[in-house]
């Protein structure tokens, strides 16, 4: 394997913080140069994201995080994935004349989750003020930020949208009627007021932790959630469906929420032990396709060869087969992990694998689940569309209009290791909210409008989303924090980086700059819910013998441009506490840092 890589493998002891974006990652490292743990640099981290990619993530948004504290020495998950608020049923939805869930506009919130996950992060694991950890999104904000390219285009293309129906967001981010420049100083001071008077609210009790509650307080049940209350009751605006829809969202919907600490789920493979989300998200998806690689010698694979692209894809074809017919919030729906982790299960399912490309889209039938099979087997024949393939990453072969997610991995001196992805609440997602300066999320797509499945609208019930951080305990040991944006291809380039690392003996950097592939074949996330049987997408970067080869196995090929597919970032910490990052240099904007 070539030794050159693109970005210098970060080695140092004191810590280490990568992100998707340079001037985050920095904040970063300033708040653990203060004094702050990983934690306190992870909220920090967040917020700042928020204001310098605002495509990607913002307030309104959602997070599951993946932690690791030294002082509890176990692994958990930050669940702030809010459900869909009271108003929010199919009755309703469908007497509005939808089908499907826009992916956009007020219909497609459910509560905003992002907020006081972060509250709870730096309240119950971390070590500074609110004040601390908004200040450095707050100077952003009120002193401007070089405007990333992407934004500057998705505004550029969205100006007349929102100039005839969302005004708000108009004179949001095209302030003058004119949309910023590339790398041009860009200012929200609506937002920087927003923080401004949380830290007061904040200010105003005495204790760290009376404040933070405070701030929540502010947020949930004062004035944001009654200006948020305001705007989705009294306006109608227009979303993907065509048509005008006021919101269901209520101020009693956001006050009665609080973000959750739960157990992660966690599959072996090998001396390595994958912590992931539950299957209220797609992190299990992670876990399935490892248990079916297990019958296979990866390790004797060339890792970027078509055998090994081959096979990958395959066993993740009939894990996420399996998400579409099982996967739900386990509050509502009984989803049988047990039997879809299990290796009789992989065993059979492995018997699938063949030399060439499926285009079925194949789940397993557990016994006493078969009409919930039957039902979303026939439900994804009539409403999910099997061409012409719509899928969330940035990603430079694919419209720009759509929204994305962040990553942030961090460790620290001690540690403790935080692997978070923040999304939702989009610039283009849904219009800004008067007095607010910030938009709301558009999650609820990922609903279904049919009765009776695991992922069916209702009223208190989690989304699945696509968001899915990842901790990695090696010989019990949590070694590894990584991540990636990218909606249903999050678990994909995560699984590719992962077996690279474990299996090839590369360096973070050396794994993350491998090409890339993700497959298009099972059901989108995302409105308008296409699917594109046999799809593969992969770089350039791949020989081209190995992508002939692929197309030989009956892969319905795209290739992409070289370093364009995946935006991953990756920590790790050695036994002797040596810490390691990495960031991917696609698209020019992760950066690792740390001494």
């Amino acid at each position: 394997m070539n030794a050159f890589t693109t970005r210098p493998e970060i080695l140092g002891t004191f810590g280490v913080v990568t992100s998707t974006h340079w001037i985050a990652s920095a904040v970063g490292m300033s708040i653990l140069e203060k004094g702050g743990n990983a934690f306190d640099a992870a909220v920090a981290t967040g917020f700042v994201l928020q204001v310098i990619e605002p495509h990607l993530c913002g307030p309104g948004g959602d997070l599951p995080a993946l932690i690791y504290s030294k002082k509890k020495d176990k692994v958990e998950v930050i669940c702030a994935q809010a459900p869909a608020p009271a108003g929010a049923t199919i009755e309703h939805y469908t007497g509005e004349g939808l089908t499907l869930i826009p992916g956009d506009g007020l219909l497609a919130t459910v509560i905003p989750g992002s907020f006081d996950g972060w509250m709870l992060m730096l309240r119950d694991y971390g070590t500074m003020t609110v004040r601390d950890v908004l200040e450095p999104a707050i100077f952003y904000l009120e002193n401007g930020h070089p405007v990333l390219a992407r934004v500057s285009t998705m505004i550029k293309g969205l100006a007349d949208f929102f100039e005839k129906e969302w005004p708000t967001s108009h004179a949001t981010w095209l302030p003058g009627g004119s949309a910023p420049e590339p790398l041009s100083n860009f200012k929200n001071p609506v937002l920087a007021e927003t923080w401004r008077r949380v830290v007061a609210e904040a200010e105003s009790k005495r204790g760290r932790e009376e404040q933070i509650e405070a701030a929540r307080d502010a947020f949930y049940r004062g004035f944001i959630a009654e200006a948020i209350d305001k705007y989705a009751r009294n306006n109608a605006v227009m979303d993907a469906s065509g048509t005008k829809h006021k919101g269901v969202l209520t101020a009693d919907d956001m006050a009665g929420w609080s973000a959750t600490v739960e157990a992660p789920q966690t599959f072996d493979y090998n001396d390595w032990t994958v912590a992931k989300i539950g299957p209220w998200g797609q992190g299990p998806v992670f876990l399935q396709t490892l248990s079916l690689l297990k019958g296979f010698d990866l390790a004797a694979m060339e890792p970027t060869g078509a055998d090994f692209v081959h096979t990958v894809v395959e066993a993740m074809k009939l894990a996420f087969a399996d998400r579409e017919v099982y996967y739900g919030d386990p509050k509502f729906t009984d989803v049988p992990l047990d039997t879809l982790l299990s290796e009789a299960y992989a065993a059979e399912r492995r018997k699938l694998i063949t030399s060439e490309a499926s285009l079925d889209l194949r789940p397993g039938k557990i016994s006493g689940f078969e009409s919930q099979y039957d039902a979303t087997m026939a439900m994804l024949d009539t409403s999910a569309s099997k061409s012409g393939a719509v899928y969330e990453p940035t990603m430079a072969h694919l419209t720009e209009k759509r929204g994305d997610t962040v990553h942030i991995d961090v460790i620290d001196r001690e540690g403790n290791m935080v692997s978070v992805t923040p999304s939702g609440g989009w610039l283009q997602s849904s219009p800004t909210v008067p007095g607010l300066g910030f938009c709301l999320n558009s999650r609820a797509q990922m609903f279904w409008l049919k009765p009776g499945l695991p992922s069916s609208l209702a009223p208190g019930k989690r989304p699945r989303t696509t968001l899915t951080p990842s901790i990695a305990l090696h010989e019990g040991r949590p070694t590894l924090a990584f991540g990636t944006p990218g909606g249903d291809q999050q678990e994909q380039w995560q699984l590719a980086f992962f077996l690279h690392y474990v299996h090839h003996k590369l360096n973070l950097q050396q794994a993350l700059d491998l090409p890339l592939f993700h497959t298009t074949h099972f059901p989108s996330s995302f409105y308008p819910r296409t699917r594109e049987p046999g799809g593969l997408t992969a770089e350039a970067n791949f020989r081209p013998d190995v992508l002939e080869a692929l197309r030989n196995r009956g892969h319905k090929l795209t290739v992409a441009e070289e370093w364009t597919v995946g935006r991953l970032t990756a920590t790790r910490r050695d036994v002797d506490g040596l810490l390691r990052a990495a960031a991917t240099p696609r698209l020019m904007q992760a950066y690792a840092v740390g001494r």
